[in-house]
């Protein structure tokens, strides 16, 4: 768990000359299960970056064993959230692996406090006023339309008939008489009048 959590932070790295460059910044693809085990971790060593002294630095270096992972946490990722009381990372359930079925999701660290809220802003207000036209050219849903704009159902058949074809026909009879394989259906009767 601890080199899942280092790994999550190294995501964040500028990677311009590098082979191994993140698919996307601060975003892991993991089950379900090692993400929820890992969040805990990540969020206690951004905590430490946060409080920014030498023990705290120590502290995370225990945790998660790499210079380079605790030297982004301190420098860069602890600046984002600092002022931010927690919940630094969320865990969105992407659905089943291929291969074995897994429960899958994505770790990610939250971005930026002012980068989310002024997307969400401008797209809520012009979803809130396109709905408004919407909803006046509807019908309201409990009132009926027309009488006559609503398609009649078949009629049912009674019971014992069939609907093949366009007359009804009887269908055979229940019971031991009308089934194959039976004593009624072979001539032959129990006991013996041969």
């Amino acid at each position: 768990m601890k080199s899942l959590a280092s790994a999550l932070f190294l995501t964040e790295r500028d990677a311009e000359f590098d082979d191994n460059k993140p698919k996307v910044k601060g975003r892991i693809i993991t089950t379900v299960t090692k993400a929820k085990e890992v969040r805990p971790l990540a969020e206690r060593i951004i905590t430490y970056g946060k409080r920014g002294d030498l023990h705290a630095r120590r502290m995370a270096l225990r945790t998660v064993r790499s210079p380079a992972v605790v030297k982004k946490v301190f420098d860069t990722v602890a600046k984002r959230f600092a002022d931010r009381p927690g919940g630094y990372t969320r865990i969105i359930k992407l659905g089943r692996r291929q291969g074995d079925g897994a429960p899958l999701s994505v770790i990610e660290l939250l971005p930026e406090p002012g980068a989310e809220k002024g997307t969400k802003a401008a797209g809520g207000k012009e979803k809130k006023a396109a709905g408004k036209g919407k909803a006046a050219a509807k019908p309201e849903r409990g009132k009926k339309k027309e009488a006559g704009a609503r398609a009649e159902k078949p009629a049912k058949t009674p019971r014992g008939e069939t609907r093949k074809g366009h007359g009804a026909e009887k269908a055979p009879p229940k019971g031991p008489a009308g089934r194959k394989g039976t004593a009624a259906h072979k001539g032959s009767t129990k006991g013996g009048d041969k």
